[in-house]
């Protein structure tokens, strides 16, 4: 990879000053693939890399795209893969905030081999507004077509996504 990937103390020195000074980030600076490539336990610096390898082998990404206009709520997908078998929950979301948070509501679950869709599930049960999933998005490095996302998941947990160049 050829990307600079910041050490365990990096991270939480970027989150650090990223809780001082918010990180800036705006809906075109998250627009892509994410393909999951690191994970930090609550408040440590060293890296979980056994739940990282097995996340990745199961090509573990975050997909998000932008609203036809800018008050558009933002299209985000989590999704999981082995072999040609994927499972998507997709949904929407919205950046709230000067950090900023990313907060997000998922409104399918499907099921698909290869570009087949197998099952399909609406999720209508949705969590109330303040209790809905999010992440503090802490850091971006790179340009439109590479680079990595750094954030910091409702349940404590610190994610660095590198993004896809393939769409």
């Amino acid at each position: 990879m050829d990307i600079p990937i910041p050490t365990g103390t990096e991270v939480l020195e970027r989150e650090r000053l990223s809780r001082r000074q918010g990180s800036q980030l705006t809906t075109t600076n998250l627009v892509g693939r994410w393909r999951l490539h690191q994970l930090w336990s609550k408040a440590q610096a060293q890296p979980n890399p056994t739940t990282a390898a097995l996340l990745r082998s199961l090509k573990a990404s975050l997909s998000i795209d932008a609203g036809a206009t800018a008050d558009d709520a933002l299209t985000v997908r989590n999704s999981v893969q082995l072999g040609a078998l994927q499972l998507c929950f997709s949904g929407h979301g919205q950046l709230r905030g000067a950090r900023p948070l990313l907060e997000f509501w998922f409104t399918e679950l499907a099921l698909k081999l290869g570009r087949q869709t197998l099952w399909r599930q609406a999720i209508t049960r949705q969590p109330e507004p303040r209790r809905r999933p999010f992440f503090a998005l802490i850091a971006r490095t790179g340009n439109a077509d590479s680079g990595w996302l750094l954030a910091r998941g409702r349940g404590g947990g610190l994610a660095l996504w590198v993004l896809d160049p393939e769409p």
